[in-house]
């Protein structure tokens, strides 16, 4: 297997074990409960073909599905995101075209870039998740306040993750 692979796969399996162990007991006040796994749809290369970043993203929302016994929330809203990430690059002005050995995160493209980049696939994660689980637009202000608040509570986790492991540049 390549190297490359097998720290995608570590990548993986540490995200959905830290959500599923740690983040899933996080939830201030009903509120906020943060989906830090999304961290490895953020991470993925530039490169990687559309259908490996969906089958990806379903295998990652599946598995946090399984441990936290909802029906597929997490996959769809997770296939939702990978979906739209190719067009949130290009809208947060991505540079045209990657070097190779560019990753998105802090390191490579800056911590601006990063964290619009960051927040706007949070937000359309929340988006979705949000509007899934209360499937009941009367309550459009708690599922407003909800997106928000995790928004922002996932978006200074991630960052903080990110600042973490990341690797310095090399020059």
């Amino acid at each position: 297997m390549n190297n490359s692979y097998a720290y995608l796969l570590l990548r993986f399996l540490v995200l959905v074990a830290a959500q599923v162990l740690l983040v899933d007991h996080i939830n201030l006040g009903g509120y906020i409960n943060p989906p830090v796994y999304i961290l490895f749809i953020l991470l993925l290369p530039f490169q990687i073909p559309g259908w490996l970043l969906l089958v990806s993203a379903f295998f990652l929302g599946l598995s946090i599905d399984l441990f936290s016994n909802s029906t597929g929330l997490h996959a769809a809203s997770t296939v939702f995101v990978a979906f739209m990430r190719p067009a949130i690059i290009k809208w947060v002005g991505a540079p045209a075209e990657y070097e190779e050995h560019l990753q998105p995160g802090i390191a490579d493209m800056g911590f601006r870039w990063f964290a619009f980049y960051s927040f706007f696939i949070i937000l359309t994660h929340q988006f979705v998740l949000s509007l899934l689980e209360s499937f009941f637009l009367a309550e459009i202000g708690l599922i407003f306040l909800r997106m928000i608040l995790s928004t922002i509570v996932t978006l200074i986790f991630i960052l903080i993750i990110n600042y973490l492991f990341m690797r310095e540049k090399k020059r």
